[in-house]
């Protein structure tokens, strides 16, 4: 799927094996002990796993601004790549990738995201999440996810 670059990214060496680093991203409670803004999902429509098509909503929190968005997974590559795209209200918000390739001390994730927000679109989800340079905003949170993401990943 070709994408235009990512509106943030970050990268990690993990002390990992890419299985287990795939396991932790891609399981949405997991991901939402690591992340910064979300905070919390549930499955939607009966669905229990990771796959392709499957749907969660996920709880986003930033102080006292909480907010809910509906991901569907595009990509569950095992050991390889996880996405999701996420709406809110129907409207397209952002794109998650994580790409995981092997590395001689386990693996290097890289954590991009794709601003896909309606020009119209951005001021009233800045409203709702408190954040007007999201770009910025999103740089800094992935930075201090995959922070977490090798912190757990390396503990035994």
């Amino acid at each position: 799927m070709a994408h235009a670059g990512p509106s943030a990214t970050g990268r990690i060496e993990i002390g990992a094996e890419p299985g287990r680093v795939y396991d932790l991203v891609s399981d949405p409670g997991v991901l939402a002990e690591l992340a910064e803004e979300y905070s919390g999902f549930r499955w939607l429509a009966g669905v229990t796993g990771a796959r392709v098509g499957a749907r969660f909503r996920g709880i986003n929190r930033r102080g006292v601004r909480l907010w809910s968005t509906v991901s569907t997974i595009t990509d569950a590559d095992e050991g390889k790549r996880f996405a999701f795209e996420v709406r809110s209200l129907g409207i397209p918000v952002s794109r998650w990738q994580y790409d995981i390739e092997p590395s001689a001390d386990g693996c290097v994730v890289v954590e991009s995201t794709w601003d896909k927000r309606p020009g119209w679109f951005r001021a009233p989800s800045s409203l709702v999440t408190g954040v007007w340079q999201r770009e910025d905003k999103n740089r800094a949170n992935i930075a201090a996810t995959l922070q977490r993401l090798k912190a757990r990943a390396e503990h035994r």
